[in-house]
């Protein structure tokens, strides 16, 4: 794995740029703000590991995070600064041969999206990617809670976790995106936390980070 942010100017390879794109919010009472990135960065990392030419960027730790204002610690960009950010950012690295955008926070989708077909629509080559099977556990619920005790087990605090809303994420839209997160659970937790366990946040991480390189791999043609 090679990390940019270690590296000196005239050691930069022309290699594929890996860009983690996270968040700092509110993940319930058990689980560090830094979720959503450390979760992209680990999936970075795993992608250079398995994929010969990629190269790690620091990570993006602010998204659009709005749904989560009223909970302590959540910062926000927003969407439009999100998407501006992330258009900018790619037009940038010129000198890389392609962008993949690892995105660990669904509050991003949107943005990324229209930033991903701005980007296409000048010629670049940029690939956009996030985990899948959150539907109704999708925030600091069982699956973020495994995955947080394979990576980060001292930040956990299971004595902590409480369920949320359990309702499927579909139900909740309508109220999610009138008044945010906190009208439709008081904890922030969508999900239920119970039976977490870090075999399983690794099995998790597995799945995704092949899920990951098969991507990756059939966008470069290898």
């Amino acid at each position: 794995m090679t990390d940019l942010g270690a590296l000196r100017s005239p050691e930069v390879p022309r290699a594929i740029l890996a860009v983690p794109l996270g968040a700092t919010e509110q993940h319930g009472p058990h689980l560090p703000l830094h979720t959503d990135t450390a979760i992209a960065v680990e999936l970075c990392e795993r992608l250079a590991a398995r994929v010969a030419g990629v190269v790690v960027a620091p990570p993006l730790p602010f998204g659009s995070s709005g749904e989560h204002a009223g909970f302590a610690g959540t910062l926000s960009i927003g969407g439009p600064a999100l998407e501006l950010v992330v258009v900018e950012l790619v037009r940038s690295a010129d000198h890389f041969a392609a962008t993949v955008l690892v995105n660990g926070h669904g509050g991003n989708a949107a943005p990324l999206a229209r930033a991903v077909r701005t980007l296409r629509n000048e010629g670049r080559d940029v690939l956009s990617w996030a985990p899948s099977g959150r539907q109704d556990d999708s925030h600091a619920g069982r699956t973020e809670t495994s995955v947080m005790l394979a990576l980060r087990p001292a930040e956990v605090r299971l004595s902590a976790a409480r369920a949320g809303n359990t309702e499927p994420l579909p139900r909740l839209w309508n109220r999610l995106r009138q008044g945010g997160v906190r009208t439709v659970s008081i904890n922030g937790v969508l999900g239920d936390p119970d039976g977490a366990c870090a075999l399983e946040g690794e099995e998790l991480l597995a799945t995704w980070s092949d899920a990951l390189v098969s991507t990756v791999r059939d966008w470069l043609g290898q």
